[in-house]
């Protein structure tokens, strides 16, 4: 059986235009492509054997390829009272995404080993409502794990470079992402991270030991110097932090980064930033250089002083709180569920004792700096102070110095928050070092400015910056220097928001937003200028991360053979997010209330709709497990 859709408005490759579409349904593929509006009983529709009945006009809607999501968390098995594979797939449907991939965390047991991931397989299997695919994780102690998981066709693997909050997922070195990238330079995979690292006043040196087959990927030239750039004991060409610092202040010479990371920062980064030489004004637009955003955004209510202790604070330095009765009870949750004591503890010295006498987190961090008793852990203001740029530029440095001494296995940063990360991306991408990272919706969307107090639902980390900030991540956006947009939809149940409380250092973390990206990213864009096009998100949403997760070759654009994935839109359509009306398993979202332009009207998963305004989804979830290794 074919079928075919048609449009004055159909997005095919670069262009929206009229077109038509003809499909398989028992294959699920692509099977004709027309640049015009075909008319009922044309001879093309009865070559392919496309009935009366199967022929759909749906002018003035657009007929745009399905979202590719490559950041989603389902949370299942495990911690399925947060999200699970039924509920968080019917929300990307509604949203006209057609693939999702689910992160390693925070389902229990994490996707960090074979026998975990058939666990996860097992329990997704006849609920998914969309094509679904999956990352693995990279731990301290999984190494091993990395090559048969990567058989067993996991897209790639997602690491924290700083305490995740769940005791079962601990952070990384940039030694063990080294040893990584050894283990999986010959394998089709990506290794990706969450890149924050507080930053210390001395960075910890460590020796590259390469094997011996490893000399094209190590000795990779110079083209300006002659000399090498993969050692980190390399001395060459630099400069030191002091001229750094004066060549930064009289503005002759601009790194577009603050002189304090270039004092801390890896020599082989540095050197590339020297030898970049784009426009760092520009993309540093409204900011005065050396940065120096380590500081408060509202001295009404913290001193810069107090900013810059909350940033040194291990107490407040993890991903998710790491004291506190919320992080208690989510890692209880954890040791419950297991069958075994977890090898790692996030505080092994803190008991499992009831809610009402556990220590704050600020009120922690309190005992070894007096200058934190009075801050407001409901201000925003003072979340955002203890999570300053740095914890990314100081991680993702690390990083950019790990591509150097493996340069042919690609790295990738999820959720990036900062501009000031702009120059170290566009400076390692001018090397050919092959990194990519994303942003996720909320950083184009929201600011820090417009967050109220106790208004927790709005917590994540990376933590959602200044307006200024926000603007400028929408220029490396479409600079090309950010590649892909996701949702990092990252749901828990309300109790652990602690709203009635508002303690942001206390709560967690994590934005509901699996489906809400077309129509934000709509909505924002035609603000800009030139107002963003649909090409541009197909390129940002659709095309790029299907390539990010090794489905190019079948998903992310309308080509001949490829997956029948559609998403009908209406451009002219304007809804308000409610939380009740949303489809995630628990109903709380940073965007309720909001108001948005261009609505979902129905989205098709290899030919079959599986969700319709108007009409809700299907009754039987069609997507397919995405089992197959990378290509």
């Amino acid at each position: 059986m074919s079928r075919a859709l048609s449009s004055t408005r159909v997005l095919i490759g670069s262009e929206v235009g009229p077109g038509t579409l003809i499909f398989s349904i028992e294959t699920g593929k692509i099977i004709h492509i027309e640049k015009k509006l075909v008319e009922p009983g044309d001879a093309i529709l009865r070559a392919y054997n496309v009935l009366p009945i199967d022929y759909r006009n749906v002018t003035p809607a657009v007929i745009m390829p399905g979202l590719v999501d490559a950041h989603v968390h389902l949370n299942e098995p495990g911690r399925t009272e947060w999200e699970g594979f039924a509920t968080g797939t019917r929300a990307a449907a509604a949203g006209g995404v057609t693939t999702v991939i689910d992160m390693p965390l925070n389902a229990i047991p994490p996707t960090t080993t074979v026998a975990n991931f058939n666990l996860k397989i097992n329990a997704a299997r006849n609920q998914c409502w969309v094509d679904t695919g999956f990352w693995g994780g990279l731990i301290p102690t999984n190494l091993q794990d990395l090559i048969p998981l990567i058989r067993m066709g996991v897209r790639g693997f997602k690491a924290f470079m700083i305490e995740s909050g769940v005791e079962e997922f601990p952070a990384i070195t940039p030694q063990i992402i080294v040893e990584a990238m050894k283990l999986v330079k010959h394998e089709k995979t990506l290794l990706m991270f969450h890149a924050e690292m507080q930053p210390k006043e001395q960075r910890a040196e460590f020796e590259f030991l390469g094997d011996d087959d490893d000399d094209d990927d190590e000795e990779e030239e110079d083209e300006e110097e002659g000399t090498t750039c993969n050692s980190v004991e390399e001395e060459d060409g630099l400069v030191s932090p002091a001229t750094v610092e004066s060549e930064l202040m009289n503005g002759d010479f601009n790194l577009g980064m603050s002189a304090s990371f270039i004092d801390r920062a890896p020599k082989p980064v540095v050197k590339l930033l020297r030898h970049d030489h784009g426009d760092h004004l520009h993309e540093h637009e409204n900011c005065k250089l050396p940065h120096n955003h380590a500081g408060s955004i509202d001295h009404k209510i913290l001193s810069d002083a107090q900013a810059r202790a909350l940033a040194r604070t291990p107490a407040l330095a993890g991903a998710e709180p790491t004291f506190g009765k919320y992080a208690i009870k989510v890692n209880k949750i954890g040791r419950d569920g297991s069958t075994q004591d977890p090898p790692y503890r996030l505080n092994p010295e803190s008991p499992m004792i009831e809610d009402t006498k556990v220590s704050t987190p600020l009120f922690m961090a309190a005992q070894t700096d007096s200058i934190l008793a009075n801050i407001d852990a409901t201000s925003y203001a003072s979340f955002l102070a203890s999570r300053p740029d740095n914890f990314e530029t100081t991680a993702i440095a690390e990083i950019i110095n790990c591509a150097t001494m493996i340069p042919s296995v690609p790295l990738h940063i999820v959720h990036l928050a900062t501009h000031e990360a702009i120059p170290l991306l566009r400076a390692a991408k001018a090397k050919g070092l092959l990194i990519t990272a994303e942003t996720c919706f909320h950083y184009l969307s929201l600011c820090a400015e417009k967050i109220g107090n106790c208004s927790t639902h709005f917590k994540c980390c990376p933590p959602i910056r200044t307006d200024d900030n926000r603007k400028l991540l929408w220029k490396a956006l479409r600079n090309d220097i950010i590649t892909t947009v996701v949702s990092d939809h990252s749901p828990c149940t309300p109790d652990l928001k602690g709203m009635e409380k508002g303690d942001f250092f206390e709560a967690w973390g994590g934005i509901s937003s699996v489906g809400f990206g077309l129509p934000i990213l709509f909505t924002e864009g035609q603000k800009l200028n030139p107002p963003v096009s649909l090409p541009e998100i197909n390129k940002w949403c659709s095309l790029n991360t299907a390539k990010q997760v090794g489905l190019d070759h079948v998903k992310g654009s309308f080509q001949l053979g490829y997956d029948a994935d559609i998403c009908i839109f209406d451009t002219e359509a304007v809804f308000r997010i409610e939380n009740n009306d949303t489809f995630f398993k628990n109903k709380l979202t940073a965007y309720d209330g909001m108001e948005f332009n261009g609505r979902v009207l129905e989205t098709l998963v290899r030919g079959v709709t599986v969700y319709a305004y108007g009409k809700g989804h299907s009754e039987v979830p069609t997507g397919n497990l995405i089992l197959e290794p990378r290509k």
